[in-house]
């Protein structure tokens, strides 16, 4: 696979970005007044219906019953029923900064696993230094404080795993999505959607039994938001992406979310980034460009 990315994969990369850059913070506001089990079955059931939607609308089919659904199932539970959940609940005790540096480990699992299994991606020197130094720029983009917040009690410990499980899985995700889903991106975005949205819905109803909740209307509009955009459009760019771009530059994108978080919190929540996050954000640019630049003569 060529280094070189296209002007469509750049913009594919973007608008994940911007899109899951926004969801730590939606998230937080979602889990204030619902259970984490309840904003996940939100999520991916608004999704779904949004995705179905669109397929229909567009005069497409889903796959009928058979063994096509099986890649669907699997990235449906390694990429949004077990991530979405570990991530969600995670974040009732990690705090936003520090959910960000963990999550950033998934790049650096990707190319690993990359290497073993895809062909032209392979695990060079360049691009492990370009991730090491992106990794850097966010531990200091976040603000080395946040990392003090590692260990603790069992139940702190326990939540900061959860997280970086999450991580893990996304990045088992990318590796598998480039080698088991095939066809068009929209009809498997919405396939895919619907398994996760049978997995994750009816656990929600019977475990957290939501019609006995009084969420705030935050929560709720938090709980939309997170299912039409950074769910329902995103697993749409995401499958676009990996199949143009690849997994490893994909996985990009959890080196550049924190720029967006840091964006939102100072136009949204009045947050006055210290230095250290200007240097941090030009060090993870500086690890994006490092990665993805060619060695002289090649």
């Amino acid at each position: 696979m060529s280094n070189q990315r296209t002007p469509r994969d750049w913009a594919l990369l973007l608008a994940l970005v911007a899109m899951w850059g926004s969801s730590f913070m939606f998230n937080s506001i979602a889990v204030a007044t619902l259970p984490p089990l309840t904003v996940v079955a939100g999520r991916v059931g608004v999704a779904a219906v949004v995705l179905i939607s669109i397929v229909y609308l567009m005069g497409k089919r889903l796959p009928p019953p058979g063994k096509a659904w099986l890649p669907y199932v699997v990235i449906a539970i390694v990429g949004n029923a077990v991530p979405f959940y570990l991530i969600t609940w995670g974040q009732q005790v990690v705090e936003s900064a520090l959910a960000g540096i963990l999550m950033a480990m998934m790049p650096l699992a990707t190319i690993a696993l990359a290497h073993f299994l895809i062909a032209g991606e392979h695990l060079t020197r360049r691009r492990t230094t370009g991730f090491a130094i992106g990794f850097l720029g966010i531990v200091l983009l976040m603000g080395p404080a946040a990392l003090a917040g590692v260990g603790g009690d069992v139940l702190r410990i326990v939540s900061q795993l959860a997280v970086l499980g999450g991580a893990l899985c996304y990045a088992l995700q990318s590796v598998l999505t480039r080698l088991i889903i095939k066809g068009d991106v929209l009809v498997s975005a919405a396939a895919t959607l619907l398994i996760a949205a049978v997995i994750v819905v009816p656990v929600a109803l019977w475990l957290d039994r939501p019609w006995l909740i009084a969420p705030a209307a935050s929560s709720v509009a938090a709980v939309v938001w997170l299912g039409v955009a950074p769910t329902a459009i995103a697993t749409v760019l995401y499958f676009m992406l990996i199949r143009s771009a690849g997994p490893s530059f994909m996985s990009l994108v959890n080196y550049l979310s924190p720029g967006v978080a840091v964006m939102l919190g100072l136009l949204v929540l009045g947050e006055a980034p210290q230095a250290n996050a200007y240097l941090g954000l030009a060090l993870i640019l500086a690890g994006l460009a490092f990665s993805q630049s060619r060695p002289r003569g090649s």
